[in-house]
């Protein structure tokens, strides 16, 4: 059954650590504490859990826990924990393989019930682990264009009937429906078929992050959801305008890609209450090793340790964003912060949110913000923080929620039977559109 209302906001929040710490008391806490979380989103009707990733650890501490578990066996563990929540793994189109991450991903798609997505980054770390150097963006960006190709073709090429289920409850399998690719280009040779069968969901959704020119041109061409940073209302438009003007120039369908922010709210409960949690949240700041963080978000390769935290940042030390090999669009955001006078202590507390939108203030306040992009037709999939963090939970789900909810911004249950129909994406081509959940 159509829905007859406007498309809602989709929402993702990060899927918990499952990690055992030394000084657990059980070596089961990570993963119990997990899938508590987990459950809480999907009670809340949360869309997706999103897995981020690093393929090393930071060696100035900056990441904090970025990095420290497998995404796609984190998410395979709590997909048996829960039953309607997405889940998207982070993988690095630079340090994996096309068909075994089509295995991967396909795998956890059979596993969930159809619930698999996974997010394209090109990766700016982690090259010392992988004996190799880190290609160009626009290397790294040619290399995920072919990834993406092979994966998409690897899903399509097998028939809907290659498996059939026996009446003792095995499978039977017809090899003669699965189907080569023989794709051949400059980083890849691919042959196939792929040796899973056919997708719940045919492809699990693509999502993809990514700032840069070239990032911009793969995520308009080929993703389903773009992951952005774009802190300000008019960089937001600006990206938006420009995504789908590139999306249009490959003739994708109406609507895509969808535009996802990761959405950095400090909730409160009254404006005095707001201004109190970000006071003490400023105060704890430590400042020379926000030094270090900001030189991050500049690229790296810039000395700010004798520079006077009242002061703003000379030109001569601001980077050419060509010049950086990591990261450009988040550099980009910053160069326009430092040439727009802030200090360099402004710039740290900037740095503290990785140039992500962030927000403080009431929940009404901060729908108002959310409202605002929404309408606007620039925010498609909102990723929210606070689950699990015993100063926001309360107030993001006895709030925030509520107050989205009440202005029929998000959606009050979930509106299909997997998570491509949850984030309503378009129907693939030669696919056939399952019904759909009335919305309550």
């Amino acid at each position: 059954m159509a829905l007859n209302r406007p498309r809602r906001l989709k929402t993702l929040t990060g899927a918990s650590s499952v990690i055992a710490a030394s000084n657990d008391l059980a070596p089961k806490t990570g993963i119990t504490r997990a899938v508590e979380l987990a459950r809480k989103a999907e009670a809340e009707k949360i869309t997706g859990l999103f897995t981020a990733d690093l393929l090393h650890i930071d060696p100035a501490g900056l990441a904090g826990t970025a990095g420290i578990q497998e995404p796609i066996v984190t998410l395979a563990a709590l997909s048996q924990a829960t039953s309607q929540i997405g889940l998207i793994a982070t993988i690095s189109t630079t340090f994996h393989h096309p068909y075994n991450l089509a295995r991967q991903i396909g795998t956890l798609d059979h596993l969930s019930g159809g619930r698999a997505g996974w997010n394209a980054v090109t990766s700016s770390v982690g090259e010392e682990n992988f004996g190799e150097t880190l290609p160009s963006p626009e290397e790294r960006y040619a290399r995920a264009a072919e990834f993406i190709e092979i994966v998409n073709a690897l899903y399509d090429a097998n028939e809907r009937d290659a498996v059939q289920r026996r009446a003792s409850g095995a499978v039977a399998v017809d090899h003669t429906k699965f189907h080569p690719i023989n794709y051949k280009g400059r980083h890849f040779d691919v042959q196939g078929p792929l040796n899973v069968p056919p997708l719940p969901q045919r492809r699990a959704v693509l999502f993809q992050a990514g700032q840069s020119d070239a990032g911009v041109t793969v995520g308009a061409r080929y993703a389903e959801v773009v992951y952005t940073s774009q802190p300000r209302l008019d960089d937001a438009i600006a990206f938006a305008t420009e995504l789908r003007r590139q999306a249009v120039s490959f003739g994708r369908a109406a609507a895509l890609p969808f535009i996802m922010n990761s959405f950095h709210a400090l909730i409160g409960e009254s404006d005095a209450d707001v201004a109190r949690r970000l006071k003490e949240k400023h105060e704890k700041i430590d400042y020379e090793q926000g030094r270090l963080k900001l030189a991050d978000m500049l690229g790296g390769g810039v000395d700010l340790s004798d520079l006077p935290l009242d002061q703003a940042l000379p030109d001569t030390l601001l980077p050419e964003v060509t010049s950086i090999n990591r990261r450009r669009g988040r550099v980009e955001v910053f160069r326009r912060y430092a040439k727009e006078g802030l200090t360099l202590r402004e710039l740290i507390v900037q740095a503290q949110e990785t140039g992500h939108w962030s927000v403080a203030g009431t929940p009404e306040q901060l729908v108002d913000a959310i409202e605002e992009r929404y309408r606007a037709d620039i925010l498609d999939v909102l990723s929210l923080h606070g689950f699990g963090n015993p100063d926001q939970e309360d107030l993001l789900v006895n709030g925030l929620l509520p107050e989205l909810r009440r202005r029929q911004i998000i959606d009050t249950d979930y509106v299909g039977d997997d998570f491509r129909s949850n984030l309503e994406l378009p129907v693939l081509e030669g696919q056939i559109a399952l019904p759909k959940r009335l919305a309550r």
